[in-house]
């Protein structure tokens, strides 16, 4: 569906609703939707409010919730993100992001051509953005200049992913596009496949490159369709001279046969990237490929992973309306992943490009980004507590505890507020080499360790090899080296990676004058203060932290006792930030003296008296009336009540999973069964639900009967399950839910007046209160998860429900994906 933009045209008849969102300005109309500037009042916030007509047809419906399902699963900041998809009455409408800024086809309109380096920077995010949906199996098929929204940061978004298809559903047969874009493949009715989103970004790039389109359309659908799949394209001649190897690219990638293009979207963007990087660029380190196979590492892994809670807390921030920026920024700079990826995003030349400049501190960045684009950017991220191997990524966790440590350290050196979070920066980015190494070369970062443990013992005297000397045998660079030279691929500013490199001489015994010189001996003094805590003696700590002020106190003009106390300070600090991050080192890890010591205390055990084993105690939340055959506890067992988790427990536990089950989703291969308990099991846990029944529609009779139960007493409820919605009269309330597709939370399920609307196998062991949350293909129900709780009613704020909504949805794709 295409829709041609109608600048804030007034709505006619005064204020209309869909839902609880006002509808204040017509944005763009087609034939089938038209696209509002909304307003949501619960939020406070602008949004886009796309309505279905409501004389659509079954086709533009479909279209509809596909736009949705496909949208609603790729979070990345250059993708125009769903926040809703409801129905009011006949008015079926999407909610998205509303982007400030027009449509890359208004931006285009008598412009002519676009700067080389432009064209290339915005066509490299358009295809990152192509990349990571094609890495989670969506195509496009219908990229054009009117679905890129440039907003006003001049970052470029892609949206309408209305005729979007999932690479593993059965081909349906339809030629969708739009001419001029459509590839060669497409026109002749192929399955869809990544190589045709590739096409429409290179009669793209060659668009802007030229200021009109690559070649005349010819009138008439059937015409377009025989240009495409019978003439190949020609460069139009006397047109603006294009560089030869953008011009070369361009080629490549429209090219007729699919296996001639770039083998993908991220082959093609990586070509834009090269051709972007300035020609001074060293292309690796030290003369040494070990920075190129890093790099080739990291975009095939992707950023090192970031902590689940970091990630949750920074989207309750940036769904908050009160929250400000520096409450946001403050929130990402306590995870080391999530600074990187930040400073790495807002250097790059899309925002150079807009007079942006430089950008050296987190809290610019954020104003830069926005809450959207950070919640989009956190979404994107790969969790630590998902890693395969979590000895692995425990040890990342011990590494960003030193670098947090390092970085504080240096802000309570640093005296002047306006240095302070650039100070923060440069400390933790001083090991930014060690950390890549970690992630991406865990073996042979081991094998560092041992080596430089092996050679030296420090209490003998005797001291450890350079760190540096066997990094750079090992690996054929030091980890400085190898931190600025991802540094220096991310664009980050030069200051920046100036403080990141640690002096190697002696410390001057004279003030050093240069404010950044003075900030890279912060850094050195900080990282050494680490070290004597990780290595030294805790006996002999305050005498080595004193020794090393009075060696540093004039070249930073601090007195020696202020290092001591900066310690304290940063330990406290960070003992907090690991409470608040969930990271707990092991009891015998080095890094566990890095935390503030806590004071002696003996071991007591809660709510029970000493010696008191003759009773086993189990958290649970406290059982109803065990139903007809489900067996009582045992008298040896006490079943104590457990309180729902807080809704910021909710949200944190929720949100993961919805990211767990993203993860797993996005393999080549995944099993419909694990995904689905994985996310019966979030759901389950994540709002303290008793019970949680998931029912399948069984093929022999219709209905939906119980397959799986969590939860105490759930196994027999599940066999007794029994779902009538095969219509067009339902019997009771869990056949109108279903049939609707509606659903529906009971606040009180035993009721007097409900009664006679439950199912005849359900009125005896009815739940004080239940939610049914109803699964649909094609209009009809085909699976049930019901919830409930025994003695507490349900009361979950309007994000928990949305994320519990978001996991029945994932639930429903995987079946589609499922086949």
């Amino acid at each position: 569906m295409s829709v041609t933009a109608v600048a804030n045209t007034p709505a006619k008849g005064g204020a209309q609703r869909v839902g609880r969102f006002e509808l204040r300005a017509v944005l763009g109309r087609g034939a089938q939707a038209t696209v509002w500037l909304g307003w949501d009042p619960k939020l406070q916030r602008e949004v886009a409010v796309k309505v279905i007509s409501a004389d659509a047809g079954a086709e533009a419906i479909d279209e509809w919730l596909g736009e949705a399902r496909a949208t609603s699963a790729l979070a990345h900041p250059g993708i125009v993100p769903v926040y809703e998809a409801d129905q009011d009455g006949r008015a079926i409408f999407l909610v998205f992001e509303r982007v400030d800024g027009p449509t890359l086809s208004e931006k285009l309109k008598g412009l002519g051509p676009m700067p080389a380096r432009e064209a290339a920077e915005l066509m490299r995010e358009v295809l990152d953005a192509l990349a990571f949906a094609h890495a989670r199996g969506v195509v496009h098929r219908d990229l054009k200049p009117s679905n890129i929204l440039v907003g006003s940061d001049g970052r470029a978004r892609v949206m309408d992913f209305g005729i979007a298809a999932k690479l593993s559903e059965a081909h349906d047969g339809r030629i969708v596009g739009t001419p001029g874009y459509i590839s060669p493949e497409a026109a002749g009715g192929q399955a869809p496949s990544p190589a045709m989103d590739v096409y429409a970004a290179g009669m793209m790039l060659g668009q802007l490159l030229l200021g009109a389109p690559m070649r005349p359309i010819p009138a008439g659908a059937e015409a377009a369709l025989r240009q495409a799949t019978e003439q190949d394209l020609v460069w139009p001649a006397g047109k603006t001279p294009v560089d030869d190897k953008l011009r070369t690219m361009v080629m490549r990638a429209t090219s007729r046969a699919p296996e001639a293009r770039y083998a993908s979207a991220a082959e093609f963007r990586d070509a834009l990237a090269k051709w972007l990087t300035p020609a001074d660029a060293p292309p690796q380190v030290g003369g040494h490929g070990t920075l190129d196979f890093l790099m080739r590492r990291m975009r095939l892994h992707g950023d090192f992973p970031a902590l689940s809670d970091s990630v949750t807390r920074i989207q309750r921030v940036t769904a908050s309306e009160s929250e400000s920026l520096q409450a946001l920024s403050s929130e990402i700079l306590k995870d080391v992943a999530l600074t990187q990826k930040l400073l790495r995003l807002v250097n790059t030349a899309q925002f150079r490009h807009v007079g942006a400049g430089e950008i050296a501190t987190v809290s610019r960045a954020t104003a830069l980004i926005g809450f959207a684009g950070i919640r989009n950017m956190a979404l994107s991220v790969v969790l630590l507590e998902h890693m395969k191997d979590q000895t692995h990524a425990q040890r990342m966790k011990e590494l960003f505890l030193q670098a947090l440590l390092t970085g504080t350290l240096t802000d309570q050196l640093s005296p002047t507020t306006r240095e302070r979070e650039e100070a923060f920066l440069g400390g933790m980015l001083s090991h930014l080499g060690r950390m890549m190494a970690e992630y991406y070369f865990p073996e042979e970062a081991a094998q560092v360790r041992a080596r430089v443990s092996r050679s030296g013992l420090r209490d003998t005297g005797a001291d450890a090899p350079d760190e540096a000397r066997v990094a750079a045998d090992v690996l054929g660079l030091s980890y400085d080296d190898l931190g600025q030279g991802v540094a220096q691929s991310w664009g980050l500013p030069d200051n920046m990676r100036r403080m990141m490199c640690v002096p190697l001489e002696d410390v001057p015994g004279r003030l050093v004058e240069s404010p950044i010189e003075r900030m890279r001996w912060r850094v050195r003094a900080s990282g050494e203060l680490v070290q004597i805590l990780l290595d030294g003696d805790p006996a002999l700590t305050d005498q080595r932290v004193l020794a090393l002020g009075e060696r540093y106190s004039r070249a930073l003009d601090l007195k020696p006792e202020v290092f001591g106390s900066a310690l304290k300070s940063a330990r406290v600090n960070l003992s907090e930030m690991a409470v608040s991050l969930k990271i707990e080192p092991a009891a015998q890890a080095k890094v566990r003296r890095l935390l503030n010591p806590a004071p002696d205390a003996a071991p007591s055990r809660t709510g029970a008296k000493a010696g008191a084993v003759d009773a086993t105690i189990v958290s649970r939340p406290l059982a109803a009336p065990a139903a007809p055959g489900v067996e009582a506890a045992s008298d040896a067992t006490m079943i104590l009540p457990v309180a729902p988790p807080t809704h910021e427990q909710a949200e944190a536990m929720l949100s993961a999973g919805i990211a767990d089950v993203t993860t797993t989703m996005a393999r080549d291969s995944f099993k419909l069964n694990e995904v689905l308990k994985l996310i019966l099991d979030t759901i389950h846990k994540g709002l303290g639900f008793d019970r949680v029944v998931f029912c399948l529609r069984d093929p022999k009779t219709g209905q939906l009967t119980g397959r799986i139960g969590l939860g105490h007493g759930a196994d027999q409820m599940a066999k007794r399950f029994v779902v009538d919605a095969r219509g067009p009269q339902p019997s009771d309330l869990f056949g109108a839910a279903c049939l609707k597709g509606a659903d529906t939370m009971i606040a009180d399920g035993r009721s007097t007046t409900l009664g006679p609307r439950l199912p005849p196998w359900y009125r005896g062991a009815a739940a004080h209160s239940f939610m049914l949350l109803p699964m649909m293909l094609k209009g009809a129900p085909f699976a049930l998860i019901y919830v409930d709780r025994h003695s507490t009613p349900l009361d979950f704020g309007e994000r928990e429900l949305t994320l519990l909504r978001t996991l029945r949805n994932q639930a429903v794709m995987a079946f589609k994906a499922a086949g």
